[in-house]
């Protein structure tokens, strides 16, 4: 009975650690939380990425090692590394990702997954995907992304629009063949692979937070640019749309926030836990300031407040270079958001933003890799030094974390949790 009691206090610790962060308070110490990718602890246990991705017991297990090993305040079932999905990434014949362990070995066994970035409809379906969604999405988008689904550009939707008993005529044709056949089948199989795969997380849940752990962060929300730049058009192509199709890009962006939003009101998560929103083309080297307020920061805005809406805690993840948008940021419900950072200066982020949103991010992952124990103990101290004071302030690397030395891991950690108390 002491031990649970214990451990649920321990929980409730860590909780508050980082809820009281966000709300801009001094929590007794700057709260830990996991990285979104985090190899390292596949590597750290003994396991190689292909491993972990084919095999999801094993990055199960290893995301228990970490967490009794390092004791951060957050835990976690799944990052963005893929751990046990390879069999269904395999299955549905991805096209945009090469990951660890995938048949041919295109990528490193210990390697986070590549993306494959391409265009996913042409400039002539404009129209088709503003006007028509649903139709584009199942015969074009679909099959285009997944080899497994390419039958569906057989589909005719449309022509299911006929009056009295004639309308199913085209799917009928469509489902006569026989790669269609295959297919369903195919899906049924990968719909119960998913299915155990979605109640072993369950079950991992239930064992990381009996073990004192509050999982903080659910499924990533994708910003509408980005949603349209890394899965529709591609980066070259979505620069030039934005110049030679630019109330296209708005028409889409529109409809994708409107439904976005709708699907957050339908399905809150639980109340005062993180909502992921990695921010991949909003840095300052990629869109100008005209076109980051066009075509970017509104939609952004649009998502925080929605989660703030449904109490979720929007963690609004910046990568690279981002300190033309900190005027931008000032405009962030106060006390509700963390914002990550990967290259601002960590000063001019405090300075900016300490009484509007809890600042994370800035520490450099490469240095746990290559740097000596005492280089990371004094960049974790310089980096509190400047963070900490009154708050607001939640560790986190500037990014994944890969390689590192163990030995650095546990001098990081000892000194947050030593050095960082108030």
């Amino acid at each position: 009975m002491g031990e649970t009691k214990n451990i649920q206090q321990l929980y409730d610790e860590r909780l508050k650690r980082i809820q009281d962060a966000v709300a801009l308070k001094e929590p007794d110490r700057v709260p830990i939380i996991i990285p979104g990718t985090n190899v390292f602890a596949n590597l750290d246990a003994g396991y190689t990425m292909a491993d972990v991705l084919y095999d999801h017991k094993k990055a199960m297990d290893a995301i228990k090692k970490y967490l009794l090993r390092y004791e951060p305040d957050s835990g976690y079932v799944s990052g963005t590394g893929f751990e046990g999905t390879g069999p269904m990434l395999e299955k549905s014949k991805l096209k945009s990702v090469r990951w660890a362990g995938m048949p041919g070995n295109v990528v490193d066994k210990n390697s986070v997954h590549q993306f494959i970035e391409y265009a996913t409809f042409n400039d002539d379906e404009f129209d088709e995907l503003t006007k028509n969604l649903g139709e584009f999405a199942a015969t074009k988008y679909l099959p285009r992304i997944f080899g497994l689904l390419e039958p569906m550009r057989h589909f005719d939707l449309t022509g299911a629009l006929q009056p009295f008993a004639t309308g199913y005529l085209p799917l009928g044709a469509a489902f006569a063949r026989q790669d269609v056949q295959d297919m369903i089948r195919e899906l049924v199989e990968l719909n119960d692979m998913w299915g155990n795969y979605f109640a072993e997380l369950g079950t991992l849940a239930e064992e990381v937070e009996k073990m004192g752990f509050p999982i903080m962060a659910g499924p990533p929300t994708f910003c509408a640019f980005d949603f349209y730049s890394d899965y529709l058009r591609g980066t070259l192509s979505a620069s030039m749309d934005i110049y030679e199709h630019p109330e296209g890009v708005e028409a889409f962006m529109r409809d994708y926030c409107d439904r976005t939003v709708a699907k957050i009101k339908a399905n809150p998560p639980p109340a005062g836990r993180l909502a992921f929103m990695p921010m991949h083309k909003g840095m300052d080297t990629f869109l100008s300031d005209e076109h980051y307020a066009r075509f970017y920061w509104p939609y952004l805005l649009r998502f925080v407040e929605a989660w703030v809406e449904v109490g979720a805690i929007p963690y609004v993840y910046t990568e690279a270079k981002y300190s033309s948008r900190l005027k931008y940021l000032k405009e962030l419900p106060k006390g509700k958001t963390v914002v990550h950072f990967e290259d601002v200066d960590p000063i001019a982020a405090k300075r900016e933003l300490g009484d509007v949103a809890c600042i994370s991010g800035f520490y450099p992952e490469r240095l746990l890799c290559e740097g000596t124990k005492q280089e990371v103990i004094d960049k974790a101290k310089e980096l509190m030094d400047i963070c900490a004071p009154g708050g607001g302030f939640i560790f986190d690397f500037d990014g994944g974390i890969y390689d590192c030395k163990r030995e650095n891991m546990e001098a990081l950690y000892d000194t947050i949790k030593t050095y960082g108390k108030y």
